[in-house]
């Protein structure tokens, strides 16, 4: 089976697809960051359609979420966007977790696999 990297450096690549499967790198906000939680999520959920469509999927084929804040008191703030955003009746596995990010302006970042 082939393996495709998309938007490749040193360090890691953005997407992975290995057969009919999708990784995408943690994705965080680029000209939202430090704005609000729900701007931040917008774009990041923006760039994860744009790089599930590189690799010729779509959220509807989402199998799993890993979503990284780095305060829980925004949880509803996110899901709010998460909630308008994810197709319905094609929910993945998701979890989300508290954590400290890469640098202070980055409010949440998420991780995604899918299916192609």
């Amino acid at each position: 089976m082939t393996i495709q990297r998309f938007e490749t450096g040193p360090r890691m690549s953005q997407v992975v697809v290995h057969g009919d499967t999708i990784y995408l790198a943690g994705i965080v906000a680029n000209t939202t960051a430090g704005e609000s939680v729900t701007r931040q999520t917008q774009e990041v959920l923006s760039i994860i359609d744009s790089h599930l469509a590189k690799a010729g999927s779509d959220k509807s084929k989402l199998l799993t979420a890993t979503i990284y804040l780095t305060d829980m008191k925004r949880f509803a703030e996110m899901n709010a966007v998460w909630d308008g955003w994810v197709s319905a009746g094609n929910t993945p596995a998701r979890a989300t977790v508290e954590v400290k990010l890469a640098a202070p302006k980055y409010a949440v970042e998420i991780m995604v696999t899918a299916a192609r």
